[in-house]
């Protein structure tokens, strides 16, 4: 949660800091604030609500502001306090001189408030944050050095925090650390950018270094010092940012939600190069580190993941039980956490997250890892904390995806399940020969069968428009398309807020037939394969009780005319991998709902893109 930027060198700081908290926006946007220092004065520019509020303000000022060249700068996403100009961040001490910016939460900040009042600390907000701006200015006034200030005041500090800080009587240098939360350097010619992400800097550099746990960083414009708690000076390793600017555009479309769906058919294409290479050959996954031996060895897999990644997480448990006979567990990791971690080194623990920052599943995989079982991660981003701790790696090569709202990283995901179970059943010779032949001409038939999708949208915004003033949504499938169900309702509920939901279709006579009526949409996820009869006869069943029916098929038969109020038709495909082709009309279905309702599709109220906080 939340977005951090900074910038010190010779360049006017400002349009650099507002551009970076705009490719930051999707972390939150409850808030927002810059701290610049204007001829040896620090000022405090916030906002509450949307960046442009922020942008307003500053605008009025802008010839003033602009004579910075440096800043620190934040979007926020509110945890501790409401999301007004008091509790936006960057906050201050009480004499104005320290600037901090901060993403996670401090846990003891309650204990720090009481003992900084004690010393005369005035505080103005009801955040976490601002105990550590206080902490500083402390630390300073007994060390008159901004690093061991810092430095200092993160051996006082419980929990998780990415930290940038700014003093006024120190010319020209950001303090930034990190614990449990991302931070990375960006290196330019006599100027360095700290940032929460890559988003925010990749405009202006693409090389970048980026701060483990306890690591401090001192930066000037010709300087870059860095160190840990105990002040060892350490080496400094630099790496190459993988993304280019054009990826934070949105390239005409209205939406950058719409934007990514239209680029899955070539996100599929980009996980499947250099893995997939002939039906005949072996999948290569040369970062998944699991031979012969550990496979033989395994008696079971977990596979932790929250929001969006636990629905891919349940296809991939689909595909590995059925072809690699493997017992497979699926949790969240906000519930796993929570629990006796159950595991050992014959377990294989598998942590799916597009950003790999997801805090609960960080800490559900250190929990893993500690009781000797392998790691293996799916993740969009091999720069992430999570890739950095894994024993193997699946990264999915989704590109950057700036709306809230998950989609080309779902569908990356999903792949990359099917990817691994194949190869784990090719190591383990668990599953007929020709069986994974046909999974595998279909996966290599499967953009083209998503382009046809994408270029036969009339019937799903017909669809949309019909169903829009609707209050609540019901999903259905079974088997290998009930997660399909569970991320239909979950697209359509984060950005239109219609309260959806999704079933088995065996279990909606258990109970939740009981709301149905006249006014409930009622989808049907009907795929040609083993469970389609039954599926049928549930939406039969439905459709007794009123309820307004929808299909989503591939078969051709023309009675569910009668049956179901509107069809949406797909390419026919293989069950197995339906779930890929299946989400696609979901995704675009709430979509165009939210769009007709006139909601903010790309960043929907109360979400941020990555939960870096449990």
């Amino acid at each position: 949660m939340c977005g951090i930027v900074g910038y010190v060198g010779e360049k006017s700081a400002l349009d650099i800091l507002l551009e970076g908290l705009t490719n930051l926006e999707y972390r939150g946007y409850d808030s927002a604030g810059i701290a610049v220092n204007v001829k040896g004065k620090v000022e405090l520019y916030k906002a509450e609500g949307k960046l442009q509020n922020l942008k307003n303000i500053t605008n009025e000022n802008r010839e003033h502001i602009s004579q910075s060249v440096i800043g620190i700068g934040h979007i926020r996403w509110a945890t501790h306090g409401a999301p007004t100009t008091a509790n936006a961040h960057p906050h201050s001490c009480n004499c104005g001189r320290v600037a901090i910016v901060h993403n996670g939460i401090i846990e003891n900040y309650k204990e720090l408030r009481v003992k900084l009042e004690k010393q005369g600390c005035v505080f103005r907000s009801q955040t976490d944050t601002e105990t550590v701006a206080h902490l500083v200015a402390s630390k300073y006034a007994e060390t008159n050095d901004l690093t061991e200030a810092v430095r200092l005041a993160t051996k006082e500090i419980e929990g998780a925090y990415a930290l940038a800080v700014i003093h006024q009587d120190v010319k020209n240098t950001i303090v930034a650390t990190r614990r449990n939360a991302p931070l990375l350097v960006g290196i330019g010619e006599n100027e360095y950018y700290v940032a929460s992400d890559v988003p925010a800097i990749i405009k202006y550099t693409k090389k970048a270094m980026y701060l483990d746990d306890n690591q401090i960083v001192t930066l000037t414009p010709s300087s870059m010092k860095l160190i840990d708690t105990d002040n060892n000076e350490l080496s400094q390793k630099y790496e190459e940012l993988p993304w280019e600017p054009v990826a934070l555009s949105k390239m005409g479309y209205k939406h950058f939600m719409l934007k990514e769906i239209h680029e899955q058919p070539d996100v599929v294409r980009n996980v499947l190069a250099g893995k997939l290479r002939a039906i005949d050959e072996n999948i290569i996954l040369k970062e998944v580190k699991l031979d012969k031996d550990t496979l033989k060895n395994l008696n079971r897999i977990q596979i932790v993941a929250c929001g969006t990644s636990l629905h891919a997480a349940m296809v991939g448990k689909y595909l590995i039980e059925d072809l690699c006979d493997i017992a497979v567990d699926v949790e969240p990791s906000s519930e796993y956490i929570y629990r006796k971690t159950v595991g050992d080194k014959n377990t294989l623990v598998i942590g799916v997250s597009q950003s790999g920052e997801t805090a609960d599943t960080i800490t559900a995989i250190r929990q893993a890892k500690a009781r000797g079982s392998h790691i293996l991660i799916v993740t969009n981003r091999p720069d992430s904390t999570m890739a950095r701790e894994a024993d193997s790696l699946i990264p999915v090569s989704a590109g950057i995806e700036v709306s809230v709202a998950a989609t080309k990283s779902y569908i990356a995901q999903v792949i990359s399940f099917y990817l691994l179970a194949i190869h784990i059943a090719e190591i383990k010779e668990s599953a007929n020969k020709s069986e994974l032949e046909t999974i595998k001409r279909e996966l290599i038939l499967l953009p083209q069968k998503l382009e046809k999708v994408l270029s036969h949208k009339e019937e799903i915004q017909l669809c949309a428009k019909k169903f829009a003033n609707s209050k609540d949504f019901i999903f259905i499938a079974r088997g290998i398309n009930f997660p399909t169900a569970l991320e239909g309702a979950l697209k359509l509920k984060e950005i239109s807020y219609i309260n959806a939901t999704g079933y088995t279709a065996g279990e909606l006579k258990h109970g939740p037939i009981a709301m149905l009526d006249e006014s409930m949409p009622v989808l049907s996820i009907l795929m040609k394969g083993k469970v389609y009869d039954k599926i049928l006869s549930n939406s039969e069943e439905a459709k007794a009780r009123n309820a307004r029916m929808i299909a989503l098929t591939d078969s051709d038969d023309s009675k569910l005319n009668e049956l179901f109020e509107v069809v949406i038709r797909l390419p026919e495909i293989n069950e197995t991998l339906s779930p890929v082709l299946a989400i696609v009309p979901l995704q675009l279905l709430a979509y165009y709902i939210a769009e007709f309702l006139g909601k903010d599709v790309d960043q929907p109220r109360n979400l941020a893109k990555s939960v870096t906080v449990e």
